[in-house]
């Protein structure tokens, strides 16, 4: 009897020590409750086995032997659950990469669906409209059809569409890495989204849609002369074929992370998809399927916000994990321009950068002009501000709960994600794992962005080469046969150049939205420059401005290319924001720690170091500062205009007020209305006569 109660005694006092061991494992894995269970089992009766035989031999010796046995087993357990928690990093990313039939076919479901309508606006509809365009038909139609849409667009499409050309992949991506990495500075950037749709609504819309241009840089020629319109088209041309190949190279990222298929294969079939129906849908196809994608895009990111938030603890936890990691940020006011993000660089920088990108640019003026009069464009202008506003407070917020997420395992510290811009879709296949469909659903959103800006920008581009390169060179106007198999080779021979191109980008590195915005403000500066002096200052003549655009040009050029090579060589690192690996579960090469002091030592710095080592944000605005300064400065040399000379309708309306006309222009235009009411008089004479 007491040798009984005894071995319970014994039993009961293992007990804690083993539950000890339970209690410091990770539970959140079901199979680690299972392993736990067995090993504890298996320790409780060999326990037991033990107690029993050390009795029959002396209570004491039996203690002792029982107690030490019983220590062992617990130590031995405790090493075997630890050898069998630790994951390692590989395999658990393997894991991860669960893209089961449904989420293919949802994703397969997208691009069929795009299919569709680039067949149905480039075959079926072009069919049910041809007995009428006998009447209808004139020279020019098909142009004008394919890259404007007959100028019949509604308003809602293209507001959505404008939307999608805006937001590519590199948004819905990039700028919730942005926040992760580098905190909540960016954010501020949604007051300067308004003031560009401000200026587009006061200063460019205006006279673009007056001049019912099909190619934006057809203004260059009215107001400065052919070759600077040539120019302009080559910068654009160049500009865009850059940034496409990272619009695709984004989304291959995130298919690679949910699926592990190589980027290199799952490009090119996209990419076919969204050549085919560009090429034979034109505008009307680009802008529906825009619209499609829009939706898919949306949906799929408020519907991970909103399971993510719940499945995080809610609003408040994931508020005070940033809060407390000090991502939520005031705004920061300095003058120093080498600061990564501040105020200045966002009210001065951004500000310029979205103006050029809202207002001056061929891919989002094309959608304005295919509306069929002034008043629906300035709605779909505020239409389109207001939605690409929505669209940055959700990728904002989804950054926040990235980081609420992984607050206690920075996934890029432990090479779970391999690129920064893989973490939003490590946290879809976390977060959806266990819903069918849900992480296809994400990816066709990711790649709807990238399709839509794809899309666009290959039929923006077929305009440019239409309008700007072959009918300038033409003797004889093209036919229509001519014209439409011109824009259609445009957009096959392009879109081929810009997947071969995603090669090149993948070894560039950093920060996709780092990266799109640097290698774009080669161009966009001196584009900017150009079109603010053509609508602002019209004593600058084409000699004049030519000139400020080259030197702007070479200018960033250097500029960017040596802020790349500072980034590539480490010369130079931006600060990032706190991370940790205390509260991870499984087993990662620890990352190596960067020497601080080297983000700090600025004392050595030349005045070329600091000029290249400003935030990327300026350089859009170095740029166009360069051309206009430069340009201003020529004018020296090359002479100025006489505004009064010039057409009123070629400036913004808020300068033609300022632009007096001249005495001979003011008598012509008094002897042209005496003409005009003497007809009058004479033509109400004649219906007057008995």
């Amino acid at each position: 009897m007491t040798s009984t109660v005894r071995e319970k005694a014994l039993i009961n006092s293992t007990t804690p020590s083993i539950l000890s061991i339970a209690s410091i494992l990770p539970d959140n894995r079901d199979n680690n409750d299972s392993l736990l269970f067995a090993m504890t089992s298996e320790a409780a009766i060999s326990t037991r086995s033990a107690t029993m035989t050390a009795t029959a031999t002396a209570t004491t010796t039996a203690t002792v032997t029982t107690t030490t046995t019983i220590k062992t087993t617990a130590a031995a357990a405790a090493v075997s659950i630890e050898k069998f928690e630790k994951v390692k990093v590989a395999d658990l990313s393997t894991s991860l990469q669960h893209f089961g039939w449904m989420d293919y076919f949802i994703f397969v479901l997208m691009l069929v669906v795009c299919a569709i309508v680039g067949i149905y606006f480039g075959f079926i509809e072009k069919k049910q409209k041809g007995s009428k365009r006998s009447l209808e038909h004139r020279r020019g139609s098909e142009a004008l059809d394919y890259l404007v849409g007959g100028r019949k667009m509604k308003v809602v499409p293209v507001s959505l569409s404008l939307v999608a050309s805006f937001v590519s992949g590199i948004s819905l991506l990039g700028t919730s890495t942005e926040i992760y990495v580098y905190g909540t500075q960016y954010a501020f950037i949604l007051i300067t989204l308004a003031i560009s749709g401000v200026v587009s609504w006061y200063v460019f819309l205006p006279v673009f849609y007056n001049l019912q241009l099909t190619s934006t840089y057809e203004y260059f020629e009215m107001r400065f002369g052919k070759a600077i319109r040539l120019f302009g088209s080559t910068l654009f041309s160049v500009g865009t074929i850059t940034w496409l190949p990272i619009v695709i190279y984004v989304p291959a990222l995130a298919f690679n992370q949910v699926t592990g298929i190589n980027i290199h294969i799952v490009t090119p079939v996209v990419c076919v998809v969204c050549i085919f129906y560009t090429t034979v849908g034109g505008l009307k196809a680009v802008v529906w399927t825009d619209v499609i994608q829009t939706v898919i895009m949306i949906g799929a990111i408020i519907f991970i916000i909103v399971k993510g938030t719940i499945d995080i603890g809610g609003f408040h936890v994931v508020w005070q994990r940033n809060y407390d990691s000090g991502r939520i940020e005031l705004p920061d006011f300095t003058w120093d321009p080498t600061v990564r993000i501040s105020m200045l660089s966002i009210f001065v920088g951004t500000t310029l950068y979205f103006i050029q990108v809202c207002c001056g640019n061929q891919v989002i003026v094309q959608r304005y002009l295919s509306l069929p009069s002034m008043k629906q464009a300035k709605l779909a202008c505020v239409l389109f501000t207001g939605g690409v506003i929505l669209f940055y407070l959700i990728t904002f917020y989804n950054g926040l709960l990235i980081f609420a997420t992984y607050h206690d395992c920075d996934p890029l510290s432990t090479k779970l994600a391999k690129a920064k811009d893989q973490l939003v879709p490590l946290m879809v296949m976390e977060t959806l794992r266990f819903l069918p469909g849900m992480p296809g659903l994400f990816v066709a959103g990711v790649f709807s962005a990238a399709l839509s800006s794809l899309s666009t920008g290959l039929n923006s581009l077929a305009a440019v080469f239409l309008e700007d390169y072959i009918k300038p060179s033409r003797v004889t106007p093209l036919s229509e046969r001519q014209t439409a198999i011109i824009m259609r080779i445009s957009v096959v021979l392009i879109g081929t150049l810009c997947v071969a191109l995603v090669f090149v980008v993948e070894h560039l590195g950093h920060a996709v939205l780092q990266l799109s915005i640097t290698l774009g403000s080669v161009t966009c500066g001196p584009l900017l420059g150009l079109f603010l002096m053509g609508l602002l200052v019209p004593w600058i003549n084409a000699k004049s401005a030519m000139s400020g655009s080259i030197i702007s040009t070479a200018v960033m050029t250097w500029i960017c290319v040596k802020g790349q090579m500072a980034l590539a060589s480490g010369e130079l690192v931006y600060a990032e924001k706190p991370v940790t690996t205390a509260g991870c579960t499984y087993d990662f090469e620890p990352k190596a720690q960067l020497n601080s002091t080297l983000l700090m030592d600025d004392s050595s710095k030349t005045v070329s170091e600091y000029i290249y080592h400003m935030s990327f944000t300026f350089y859009v605005t170095v740029g166009c500062l360069v051309s206009i300064i430069s340009s201003g400065l020529s004018t020296i040399i090359f002479g100025r205009n006489n505004p009064s000379e010039m057409d009123k309708k070629l400036f913004a309306p808020c300068i033609r007020s300022f632009i007096k006309p001249s005495p001979y222009q003011s008598v012509c235009k008094d002897e042209q209305t005496v003409i005009h009411l003497k007809n009058d008089l004479k033509l109400s004479s004649k219906d007057f006569r008995p």
